[in-house]
């Protein structure tokens, strides 16, 4: 996943239209609003789901620009846990992780 080039043209765009480039917080309150706009639509059955999963993309892609992390890689690395990563179901149906 390269996203580097995507984090660069989202901040690019925000830049161009005079968007918010500086304040996290907001950026983060902005994220949490796709997001909730991103739920509604998967419950109600709204065409533009993917549409709203893109916004979340977008933001994330923004605040990680605005942050200096590369977000590619850190889902890489971060899969990579995961993919190690030992659950047990207990007995409620409830998946725990196991060790670290």
């Amino acid at each position: 996943m390269k996203t580097t080039d995507d984090q660069k043209r989202v901040f690019a765009n925000k830049v161009k239209h005079g968007f918010n480039t500086t304040d996290i917080n907001f950026e983060f309150c902005l994220l949490y609003g796709e997001v909730g706009e991103a739920y509604h639509a998967w419950l109600m059955k709204e065409e533009g789901l993917g549409s709203e999963l893109a916004d979340v993309g977008i933001y994330l892609l923004g605040i990680s620009e605005m942050l200096g992390v590369d977000l590619g890689e850190e889902i890489r690395k971060k899969m990579a846990i995961n993919e190690k990563r030992v659950y047990k179901r207990k007995e409620n149906g409830v998946l725990v992780k196991e060790g670290d």
